[in-house]
């Protein structure tokens, strides 16, 4: 079994076992919270709570959310109580599925077993779309009460399962006939809580009355399906009230970049469909090398810590193996115990090259399991119009990815960046539209050719080092013969980088200077070399341009007129995109047209602006 580096191993954990929920997630920052008292209440949108400015803040990390409306009745109300809930809980929400329990009745309700339908995973499918407009919440559909057809499913248990989030405030689509917070129904709610899940010591409890808009909404089923979104590869039933089967183990894979809520469908389907063990596929290696901006992929741990976490959370009695996916078959193509396999849309040709592999090696086919996509309501130009990790990795293009450097030693006036990328990458051309916004750009090409220049700081050091014969006939420094003698001779090349880095460094200062004097406020050293050379000791930021290694090569050949061997050749010579990123502030990407690149830079400029006052 499959355990991450220096994580905790995901395995048959069970919902029986205590286990100590862990810190916050690290890439999500929020504030403390200190848990609010029981008689903590929200009424309707006219109420001094909400009319004093409450209504739209967010005061919980954490919550549940228990829905007790029948499916076909909840569906047309949901996106209200998603919007209510939102304004509660500002980042973790559980939802907890028990259609159709009273928490008005004398005797306290108990969590029964939701049979898994069609139906049910179209409205699973339905939430997490609809969530998706609430793009700070890290919603999670739990599982253990919803069982699909099976003849070995285990009955409910009725211990608490824990969550890695336990739960600060409970809240409920139920409502009493008179729409207060009526407290025997709220001490009904915590109760039935905390009988399911570890929660907060101070619960809270929230009965949700949101705001359905104009006309009234029936309070019976509508009995209007759900869009299907779910469709099984013959020769499995298909219809909303059809049971899902269950199977012992399957199988689902993906790259599952940033987590978000069409990745949860897909793994939450996969982990009803499987009683036992769900293998699933973590793409690694070559697998992401198509990938569009992989130098902003998160690291393959922290993609399984997070994927580890969320499916623990929503199924613990399975056994999860977690695996690194090295080729397009994976584990699916060669394990004979898995049974399904879900695939989405997209990948519905690989799931198919699968089992045809499957049988050319005497192995079961497995049943498919194909998703629909989700579709992102927002997106932009350049962005996939389903919801993807693509678009979160393009969004976050310009914006800050780590603290700013503190540079005391530098001119407290200015503030500098040193932009970098690899050779073809567009970063010239990215500091020139910098320089439009304003910037002083110091251009270390051509601090490199003062240094070098007869007279110049660098000139007699380098002739003493290399020789008279690196000269041209009137005394300059032939370039090209000086870089033929280093390229591929790292002991040459160290020689020649100690005389050069140092000079250019002291250049760039004097550069500084006289930005200063012109009153520039913000200064971009345009340097190929910046990390190489170390000058990210004296910039705030580094702003890294990167495109795949293919289209530099592309841009280098028609651009510089070497061959494609050539283009290579040096582009192996230099840190690759990754490594940039990896040490970067800011990153950019000109593979787009010049209009994008352009509003790329405006925005990164812009959020600039506003941070530098905190830096400085």
């Amino acid at each position: 079994m499959y355990q991450a580096p220096c994580l905790p191993q995901v395995s048959s954990r069970s919902a029986q076992t205590p286990v100590p929920a862990p810190g916050p997630l690290p890439w999500v920052q929020g504030p403390t919270f200190q848990p609010q008292p029981h008689n903590f209440s929200v009424t309707h949108a006219s109420s001094p709570w909400l009319s004093a400015g409450l209504g739209s803040m967010a005061v919980f990390r954490s919550g549940l959310l228990v829905l007790t409306t029948p499916l076909a009745s909840l569906a047309p109300r949901l996106a209200p109580i998603l919007t209510s809930a939102a304004r509660l809980v500002n980042h973790t929400l559980y939802v907890h599925l028990q259609p159709g329990m009273s928490l008005g009745a004398p005797a306290q309700p108990q969590s029964s077993l939701v049979q898994a339908t069609f139906e049910v995973l179209d409205f699973i499918t339905h939430l997490y779309a609809g969530a998706d407009v609430h793009r700070h919440l890290d919603v999670r559909v739990l599982l253990t009460n919803i069982g699909a057809k099976s003849a070995f499913l285990p009955p409910l248990s009725g211990s608490v399962q824990n969550l890695a989030h336990p739960p600060e405030v409970v809240l409920t689509d139920f409502q009493t006939l008179d729409g207060s917070q009526y407290n025997p129904v709220k001490q009904q709610l915590e109760r039935y809580a905390t009988s399911c899940y570890s929660c907060c010591p101070q619960l809270a409890s929230v009965l949700l009355y949101p705001d359905y808009g104009p006309g009234e909404l029936p309070a019976e089923s509508l009995d209007v399906p759900l869009p299907s979104t779910i469709r099984p590869a013959s020769p499995v039933a298909r219809s909303p009230k059809q049971p899902v089967r269950g199977y012992h183990r399957g199988a689902v894979g993906g790259t599952f970049d940033r987590l978000h809520n069409a990745h949860k469908v897909l793994l939450s389907v996969a982990c009803i469909l499987a009683q036992e063990q769900l293998v699933v596929g973590v793409a690694d290696k070559d697998l992401l090398k198509s990938k569009l901006l992989p130098e902003l992929l998160q690291p393959y741990a922290e993609r399984v810590e997070h994927l580890s976490e969320f499916l623990v959370d929503i199924k613990p009695s399975l056994t999860f193996d977690i695996i690194p996916l090295l080729d397009p078959y994976g584990p699916a193509g060669s394990d004979p115990s898995l049974e399904f396999l879900v695939v989405s849309e997209e990948t519905y040709r690989g799931g198919m090259a699968v089992n045809r592999f499957r049988l050319e090696n005497d192995l079961e086919e497995l049943a498919l399991y194909q998703i629909q996509l989700l579709k992102d309501q927002s997106h932009k130009e350049n962005e996939e119009d389903k919801v993807s990790s693509s678009s979160f990795r393009h969004r976050m293009l310009g914006k800050l990815l780590r603290p700013p450097y503190k540079r005391p030693e530098l001119p407290t006036q200015l503030y500098v960046i040193g932009l970098t990328g690899i050779s073809g990458s567009g970063k010239s051309s990215v500091a020139q539209r910098l320089k439009g916004l304003g910037a002083y750009v110091i251009d270390s090409d051509q601090l490199g050719h003062r240094a070098y220049a007869p007279g110049g700081p660098a000139y007699q050091p380098v002739v003493e080092a290399f020789g008279t014969d690196i000269l041209h006939k009137d005394g300059i420094i032939n370039r090209k013969v000086l870089g033929s003698r280093v390229f591929g001779n790292k002991k040459q090349l160290k020689i020649l980088t100690d005389i050069m880095w140092p000079v250019i460094a002291r250049l760039a200062r004097e550069e500084m200077e006289h930005a200063m004097a012109e009153g520039k406020h913000v200064c971009v050293i345009d340097a190929a070399m910046l990390l190489e050379a170390g000058w990210q000791d004296m910039v705030h930021e580094v702003w890294t341009v990167v495109i795949p290694e293919t289209e530099a090569i592309r841009r280098i050949v028609e651009r510089d007129g070497l061959s494609e061997a050539a283009a290579q050749s040096r582009l192996q010579s230099q840190m690759s995109g990754q490594q940039l990123v990896d040490q970067s502030h800011v990153v950019l990407s000109t593979l787009w047209e010049p209009h994008v690149t352009q509003r790329q830079v405006e925005k990164a400029w812009a959020l600039l602006q506003k941070r530098i006052p905190q830096t400085l």
